[in-house]
């Protein structure tokens, strides 16, 4: 059964209700760990203290800030607990926007609300009030030793909370955003790559993208398993420069191709795998 990873409060004016938060999604990917070559063991990081010279038990471990080179503040639980604010408890939400004036670069985790026992009135209203008013409800949650700012967003027929990055958090990198200003485009430019975007608009679909390179790490793994190779991936032949209307006109004639979607590598046989055949035929 799947743990909720917050449970408490929701309030908005005099309305309480009582929530918990589930993680909405999480990235699914297969891992290759380090292993020691010689005899292919799994190799560990222990809790090892290099001034003791030995190996730690967890109630040996406790926290602390380093604030200069190998010196730390260290600090309690009981010391924690007492600088936690109200929000570890109670999430109350502080304003109502409009989702549209959100920037979508500041959305980071996702979870899901579900109502809390005999809450469940609150909650449709709360759900209700925001799909007809086309709203996001902005509040604060600490968990995890931190306190987040999120939105909460109606989401088939539910509540979902997404945490928000801090405008500190997000990144500058000098020249994003200049590229229009310091480059002339032609109308006929312009014209063809709107017509371009066009033939290749769609519904968005979310179950038609996929990571390849996973799929195809998974074949592998399957194939070594059972003594067999798989297809390689065909190189990318290198990119020749053309003309940007020359581009623009192959790539609008070759849009309108049905696109299938690729499948993954398929297994074939070793030499040694159809030997072991024949011999157990």
């Amino acid at each position: 059964m799947v743990s909720s990873v917050w449970k408490g409060t929701l309030s908005f004016g005099l309305l309480a209700i009582p929530v918990k938060l589930y993680t909405a999604a999480r990235s699914q990917r297969m891992n290759l760990h380090q292993l020691h070559k010689v005899c292919h063991t799994r190799l560990k990081q222990p809790l090892f203290c290099p001034h003791c010279n030995r190996q730690v038990e967890r109630s040996e471990v406790v926290r602390g800030y380093e604030y200069e080179k190998g010196q730390y503040v260290v600090v309690s639980d009981d010391e924690i607990k007492k600088i936690t604010p109200r929000s570890s408890t109670v999430m109350e939400i502080v304003a109502f926007v409009k989702q549209e004036q959100i920037d979508p670069i500041y959305f980071d985790a996702s979870y899901f609300m579900l109502p809390d026992k005999e809450s469940e009135k609150p909650y449709a209203l709360l759900l209700r009030t925001l799909e007809d008013s086309e709203r996001v409800g902005i509040a604060t949650v600490t968990m995890h030793q931190r306190e987040y700012t999120v939105f909460i967003r109606p989401r088939k027929n539910g509540l979902t909370i997404h945490t928000m990055y801090y405008p500190n958090e997000i990144r500058e990198v000098a020249g994003y955003g200049k590229a229009e200003k310091d480059v002339k485009l032609k109308p006929v430019e312009i014209k063809l790559a709107e017509q371009l975007v066009d033939s290749l608009s769609q519904d968005f679909k979310p179950e038609q993208f996929h990571d390849k390179f996973q799929e195809n790490l998974r074949a592998l793994i399957e194939a070594k398993q059972k003594g067999k190779s798989v297809v390689t991936e065909e190189a990318p032949r290198p990119a020749r420069v053309i003309d940007i209307m020359e581009a623009l006109k192959k790539s609008l004639a070759n849009a309108g191709a049905q696109q299938k979607p690729k499948k993954p590598p398929k297994v074939r046989q070793t030499g040694s795998d159809h030997h072991r055949r024949r011999l157990a035929s």
